[in-house]
């Protein structure tokens, strides 16, 4: 199994397939790198080196107690893409894990990356402020933090069987797979990394930290 070792001695594991450009994918929560598959294999059939990480806490990763922000998400990114010595790369993130780019970004400079693809991405901030008027009310997030708390196995299905795929939506037609699939992902990871982590997606400002490149 392919893993990296954090500064802080958490292993981090990641998929490497393939010859040419890389492509490095960064999921979104409670998510793994298996969330990427499709896109993997589709660009690997194209020529292109594709790489995908689990985050810390998250799939097949370290299941640690601590870390679970986007300064640490980001060195963990670094660490594979030096421990890989990737260059010229095309980093793509969703979600958490556009915040997570965006991050690897302002903290590690733009010398191994060449574009980033930001889909659907939490940056530049999610919950409702004063000076965020538009985000979402902090009660929400609160509410996520307790289906984890309380029966995140039941959580996760429902949340892959409704809003996240749009199957809660007139005429959907929702696949058991896709949604046993997110369901699978979200518990092979750790309780206390979903838990914090919905404050690390949902909280994090990235304004005055988003760099031009993007």
């Amino acid at each position: 199994m392919n893993t990296v070792t954090t500064k802080d001695g958490i292993q981090i594991f990641y998929k490497d397939w393939g010859t040419g450009q890389p492509i490095v994918f960064s999921h979104g929560w409670p998510l793994s790198a298996d969330d990427w598959d499709a896109q993997m294999m589709f660009f690997l059939n194209l020529g292109f080196r594709v790489i995908a990480h689990d985050r810390r806490g998250h799939g097949r990763s370290t299941q640690t107690a601590d870390g679970h922000d986007m300064d640490h998400y980001a060195d963990d990114l670094a660490a594979v893409t030096e421990h890989l010595d990737l260059k010229n790369a095309v980093h793509v993130g969703h979600s958490t894990g556009g915040g997570e780019v965006v991050r690897y970004l302002a903290r590690h400079g733009e010398s191994r990356v060449t574009k980033a693809v930001l889909i659907s991405a939490v940056p530049p901030l999610m919950v409702k402020t004063a000076n965020n008027p538009e985000g979402l009310p902090k009660d929400v997030f609160d509410g996520f933090q307790a289906q984890v708390a309380n029966n995140r196995s039941q959580f996760y299905r429902d949340v892959a069987s409704g809003p996240f795929y749009g199957y809660n939506r007139p005429g959907a037609k929702p696949s058991e797979g896709v949604i046993l699939n997110w369901w699978r992902q979200g518990m092979e990871g750790g309780a206390k990394a979903h838990y914090d982590g919905i404050v690390a997606f949902s909280q994090t400002d990235f304004h005055g930290g988003v760099p031009d490149f993007v």
